[in-house]
């Protein structure tokens, strides 16, 4: 098997010699269900974690490693000539980001915390300050000490014990997003020993400071699985287990309210919200239901005084506001607030001493509407621009009429205001900065609608561009005003997240060189209410892909671009989008990016070990029943690659990826150049030391931001 290798990785090494893609072996792998075979030629480069973090690899993980490394190796020997270009890209980027940059401080328990970066470091530093801003300041946390000598490192979870005494926080040094919790003395200084292995990162602390309640993870599907009661300073191995989750398609949590009053264990699946409450006073005690699990029922819940709210989807598809009392939480206790209504979508709310604020999206778009408890004045934060994106921000403080929200749109900067919900002043508190300067009236954004061809139902596309350049052909290669100009659309269209209307200073390299960038708001989101989400979802899984297609035929007949200057993007869920759009629509696009790609969809579903699989039925379907098997097979990106002429393609992933794991679009390149036709190129970006989200800090990970717009840069001859 070793001389197999060796040879492998020869003829590999004398491909790339000849400019040549790399091409993998085939070892056939048969998987029958429902009376069809299907035949993976490429499952053999699955690996588990423990080859892959091996420090002496056995001959089938250098196997995969040879390929991976191979066309790691012929994508920067094809894309050398744009590596001083990728240079320039990474530090236009990276110069317009404030390096001594600050959060503003909250206030929380009698200190103000915020976040700072300095200047050369990658890494954030945590401090707070007692009782003023002037005061003096506290490092809770400087996470540049603690990265040191690691190639990633995350901090996930930062909680402070009532008494402002102790502090927890996670670490990851994998990419894995399994995190061990440490404990921090606040008074002394000192981190101790004792650790809690294998969480998602974040605790919720009892009321006697000394408690505290974490999740623990499932070593193989990387599922939140358990709650644990600790003692902080004993040894996590005799903590004791408070609830287990025998379902495994729930995500499991545990948190403290904002009102400090309760412990709750949130139980959530695609389809149905759970929950169990424990007083805050009494860590030893037993977690209650708050009421019976029900079957397609999903809600929230946040507590006021003696009574809890719920935003419940329970006889409302887009949600309704009810409250009950904090001792009969049981649902047939529950009282209406607010009514369910068919154009609006209630999205969350904050609850204050006198205020009650809701977070709802109308038209498409996220706004906020204040309500005065006390003398029952109700009102709707006006904006002033007629596409944006609002959100409720960091509000620790119960007794307060400021609400801290934040607000952005294509072409505002993300802005953090300080709003007086007695008065209606506004206060605005900082705003991105963009170093070097950003003149917000050189750009226009616009909200354009395509029509679904399969139904007529609107899909909205957010578009961004520079005025003066708009149609300029010194950025088109042609050689006149009115030509289609470059024009990248992303979209991403899962699990009900909608992709809003932000500013991006990184953007500016794309629209300062010519480019339209647009968002196509497609279903499988919830951009017009839950019914968008249902309608992108299961057996209807294909508006999503469709809608997107449909959005990028709009923009071409309305002369904004055309197939030789239409791009596309997506990531993960998004990246699976792309797989389906140029398996479905080749001719359309120019050429795509699919980053962290879930292409291999049957396979997945299919196979419970896999991280995530068994939490993704009520999303994609149970492939174990044909109806969906049939489904998703017609659709699966991995499974549909044929014979024919694809758009250019760059395709990213992680090795560690906890999310979607990297055979899939290592996998799926494999059979793509099995299959390729024409002269188009297909390059693939496998990072060896990130999962998900890329590499770890805060500047590193433009490095790949940087290669996507070189190659599409490459692609329409822009060298600078």
């Amino acid at each position: 098997m070793k001389h197999l290798t060796l040879i492998s990785t020869l003829l590999l090494s004398a491909c790339m010699q000849n400019s040549t893609p790399p091409k993998a072996t085939k070892k056939a792998h048969e998987m029958t269900i429902h009376g069809d075979t299907r035949v993976d030629d490429y499952y053999w480069m699955r690996l588990t974690d423990e080859q892959k973090s091996a420090k002496e690899k056995d001959s089938h993980t250098q196997e995969v490693v040879d390929y991976i490394d191979a066309e790691n190796d012929y994508t920067e020997s094809r894309l050398k000539h744009t590596k001083k270009f990728q240079d320039k890209l990474f530090d236009e980027i990276v110069d317009r980001i404030k390096k001594d940059d600050e959060s503003v401080p909250y206030l929380d328990n009698g200190y103000f915390y915020y976040t700072r970066y300095e200047k050369g470091k990658e890494y954030a530093i945590h401090c707070r300050k007692k009782e003023s801003l002037d005061g003096e300041e506290e490092i809770l946390l400087d996470e540049n000490v603690l990265a040191k000598g690691h190639d990633y490192f995350a901090v996930g979870g930062l909680d402070v014990s009532p008494d402002n005494q102790w502090m927890s926080y996670g670490v990851d040094l994998v990419s894995r997003r399994i995190y061990t919790i440490h404990f921090k003395n606040l008074v002394t200084g000192d981190v101790l020993k004792q650790t809690i292995p294998n969480s998602t990162g974040s605790v919720a602390w009892a009321n006697d400071n000394k408690t505290v309640f974490y999740t623990s993870k499932n070593e193989v599907t990387l599922l939140p699985e358990k709650i644990w009661r600790h003692k902080v300073g004993t040894d996590s191995a005799k903590d004791e287990l408070v609830y287990e989750e025998k379902n495994e398609s729930f995500y499991n949590g545990v948190y403290r309210t904002k009102s400090g009053e309760f412990i709750i264990i949130r139980n959530s699946s695609t389809l149905v919200s759970d929950y169990h409450i424990l007083s805050a006073n009494e860590p030893d005690g037993d977690f209650k239901n708050f009421t019976a699990r029900g079957t397609e029922h999903e809600y929230s819940i946040d507590h006021y005084q003696d009574k809890f709210y719920i935003i419940t989807n329970w006889e409302a598809k887009n949600n309704r506001l009810m409250e009950t009392s904090e001792n009969a939480t049981d649902m047939g206790n529950w009282k209406e607030v607010i009514a369910h209504r068919n154009d609006v979508h209630l999205l969350g709310m904050e609850i204050f001493k006198d205020h009650l604020v809701l977070n709802e999206r109308k038209d498409g778009l996220r706004g906020l509407r204040v309500i005065n408890q006390k003398n029952g004045q109700d009102e709707y934060i006006n904006f002033g621009e007629q596409t944006y994106t609002a959100r409720i921000s960091v509000n620790e403080e119960f007794n307060t009429n400021i609400l801290r929200y934040g607000y952005t749109s294509m072409v505002t900067p993300s802005s953090t205001y300080d709003y007086n919900m007695d008065t209606g002043e506004r206060t605005l508190m900082k705003q991105q900065e963009v170093v070097g300067g950003y003149d917000q009236s050189l750009y226009r954004s616009e909200r354009h609608y395509a029509l679904a061809r399969r139904d007529g139902q609107p899909v909205p596309i957010s578009l961004v561009y520079k005025k003066d350049l708009k149609n300029d052909p010194t950025f088109n290669n042609q050689g006149a005003p009115d030509n289609p100009q470059n024009l990248l659309l992303y979209a991403y269209g899962s699990y009900g997240s909608t992709r809003d209307p932000y500013f991006s200073s990184t953007r500016l390299s794309l629209l300062d060189r010519g480019f339209i960038y647009a968002i196509a708001h497609v279903r499988g989101s919830q951009i017009y209410g839950r019914q968008s989400y249902d309608d992108g979802k299961m057996l209807n899984k294909k508006n999503t892909f469709t809608d997107f297609i449909d959005a990028g035929k709009y923009l071409v007949k309305e002369g904004l671009t055309d197939p030789n200057h239409l791009f596309a993007e997506g990531g993960s869920a998004g990246g699976l989008l792309i797989g389906a759009i140029v398996n479905m629509a080749p001719e359309l696009w120019k050429g795509t990016i699919a980053a962290v790609p879930f292409v291999d969809v049957v396979t997945t579903m299919l196979d419970a070990s896999i991280p995530l699989t068994s939490n993704e039925w009520d999303e994609w379907g149970n492939p174990e029943e044909k109806k969906y098997y049939d489904y998703m097979l017609s659709y699966s990106p991995y499974d549909q690659v044929i014979d024919q002429v694809h758009p250019n393609m760059l395709v990213t992933s992680g090795f560690f990826d906890s999310q979607v794991q990297y055979w899939e679009p290592l996998k799926w390149m494999a059979k793509l150049r099995d299959n390729w036709q024409g002269e188009n190129v297909l390059y693939l970006h496998m990072n060896m030391d990130a999962g998900h989200g890329g590499k770890s800090g805060r500047f590193r990970r433009y490095r790949e931001v940087a290669l996507e717009y070189a190659f599409l840069f490459d692609l329409v001859g822009i060298k600078e």
